[in-house]
């Protein structure tokens, strides 16, 4: 029983892959990587707000899930946004290898910039799965509601905007309490946000990307409507369905 779910799973889950285009795909995964990659470089900060440069990409990532979600169902936009994890696990491991890699020539800060950070690495591994799930299925729940239009362009600005900004806030909100309450204050000297601080810089960090979302969604409402006309995924929705 538990070795044909199992099968079943991943039919199911290479039928996924074949069905979404590779062009989505790409897009997502890159974004993951580079968003993980900026967000080592803070562009902005106050005592309210801290802005990296992840957050030039974060709406990519979000579009794409919220895309996904849309054509495939809550289930299939999980499973892309673990596969893009995995790559950005996966291209984490090459670049802390290169960057232990001795040579003659000093690449300290090279090294530092790469090298990354494990417990940095750990707390945005965990918010930006705990967020993907959280979006995900808010975005597909949202969209059960739209009964009479469920394909309209207010069905995906309403399911696309909340999923956006509470799943964004989570991101923010779980990577800031595990790496500025839990790792910060034992690794870096003792230097701690406060809970407020971290509430508060969620919020902030929320909005703003969810303006970023407001000024791209029009692109993926797009990518839907011709998708739906050419019969993208239909293979895959009609064994799988959307749920």
């Amino acid at each position: 029983m538990k070795e044909n779910k199992i099968r079943s799973f991943v039919k199911d889950t290479k039928l996924l892959f074949r069905s979404i285009p590779s062009v989505i795909t790409s897009l997502f995964c890159i974004s993951v990587v580079v968003m993980n990659l900026l967000a080592n470089k803070t562009i902005y900060q106050s005592d309210f707000i801290a802005i990296d440069g992840g957050i030039l990409v974060s709406w990519l990532s979000f579009l794409c899930m919220d895309i996904v979600t849309k054509a495939f169902g809550p289930k299939a936009a999980t499973k892309l946004s673990v596969f893009a994890m995995a790559t950005n696990l996966l291209v984490c491991l090459i670049f802390y290898i290169v960057s232990i890699i001795p040579t003659e020539i000093d690449y300290t800060e090279f090294n530092t910039i790469i090298g990354g950070t494990w417990f940095i690495l750990l707390s945005s591994t965990a918010a930006f799965l705990a967020s993907a799930v959280i979006n995900n299925f808010l975005n597909w729940g949202i969209g059960k509601a739209f009964k009479k239009n469920p394909d309209g362009k207010a069905a995906f600005v309403v399911r696309s905007y909340v999923s956006t900004f509470v799943g964004q806030f989570f991101d923010n909100l779980i990577f800031a309490l595990l790496t500025f309450t839990v790792f910060a204050p034992i690794y870096w000297d003792g230097f701690r946000w406060t809970f407020f601080q971290c509430v508060t810089c969620s919020l902030l960090g929320a909005g703003l990307e969810l303006v970023m979302e407001v000024i791209f969604s029009p692109l993926g409402y797009a990518v839907l409507k011709r998708w739906k006309k050419d019969g993208v995924g239909k293979e895959y929705i009609e064994k799988a369905g959307k749920a």
